[in-house]
């Protein structure tokens, strides 16, 4: 497919572009910054004009995009001031939306976020380990726009039943540099209890973003996108009865299994995580 990837030179982008380009797709990043020579076309997401017009066409580089994969965002709270995260966010995710239909692409894939389950869970979460099924918990403006982003393409394929767009909330995103910090957390359970002790890894993230691709159906679905294991050496069980005790564990989970709940994802878009903090350290 023809694919734009706007946030392409970010820290998951990066994964996503190499990824995609390797499984033969065409693939133009669009983002405000970026190496010349590459497919790298440098747009302003908040100029809804300039987004329309890329979705269109670039001239000497496509003539149009089968999919688009919206990554680009301030992406986490505190970088910026609450109201220029809100402005920037949402305003970049509606012309995304809103240019893609216009040029009658039809699938879209974005990053939501797992901060709508709750994070950073000073109220416990309702049952561990957390799911798609209960209802979004913004604990902050980031948090929101991602809540209302997911609201706006809930209307937006009610509007167009051909529409596809697939909300993956990814995990804190690692790459294998970052690996090395992980065993200080031990010391301390409530370092990371903020989400559970989850992350993600680029690669996988990546991979996830392809699997939506190709099993995306027209509506909208959520998925919560994470590593199989926790950052901790110690056991899940025993990091969610310390931490949130009371909280109902509502199975067994395996010595490190992620409390971010993956399984939506497995079944539905057959997604595997291949990569581990471990194999690392």
């Amino acid at each position: 497919m023809r694919i734009a990837v706007t946030g392409g030179s970010g820290k998951l982008g990066r994964s996503v572009v190499a990824r995609l380009a390797s499984e033969g797709h065409d693939v133009t990043n669009l983002d405000v910054s970026g190496e010349r020579g590459s497919a790298f076309t440098k747009v302003d997401l908040t100029d809804y004009g300039q987004v329309v017009d890329v979705m269109f066409g670039i001239n000497d580089r496509t003539d149009g995009f089968d999919a688009v994969v919206h990554l680009g965002a301030i992406p986490a709270p505190g970088l910026h001031a609450d109201v220029a995260t809100f402005h920037n966010n949402m305003l970049s995710t509606y012309n995304v939306f809103q240019a893609a239909r216009r040029a009658g692409i039809k699938r879209i894939v974005y990053a939501s976020s797992e901060t709508v389950l709750g994070l950073p869970f000073d109220v416990n979460p309702p049952y561990i380990p957390v799911d798609e099924q209960y209802p979004a918990r913004p604990e902050s403006t980031y948090s929101l726009v991602k809540h209302l982003e997911e609201q706006m393409a809930i209307e937006l394929v009610r509007w167009d039943p051909r529409l596809s767009i697939t909300a993956l909330r990814f995990s804190n995103v690692m790459n294998p540099e970052d690996y090395a910090a992980f065993p200080a957390f031990d010391a301390d359970a409530t370092l990371r209890k903020w989400n559970l002790w989850g992350y993600i890894d680029g690669r996988d993230g990546a991979q996830a973003v392809s699997r939506a691709l190709e099993k995306s159906l027209p509506g909208f679905e959520a998925y919560i996108i994470a590593a199989a294991d926790t950052v901790m050496s110690r056991s899940s069980a025993a990091l969610a009865a310390e931490v949130f005790p009371g909280v109902t564990i509502t199975k067994e989970v395996g010595e490190h299994e992620t409390l971010l709940s993956i399984d939506k994802a497995r079944r539905l878009l057959g997604f595997t995580p291949q990569h581990s903090w471990r194999d690392h350290v």
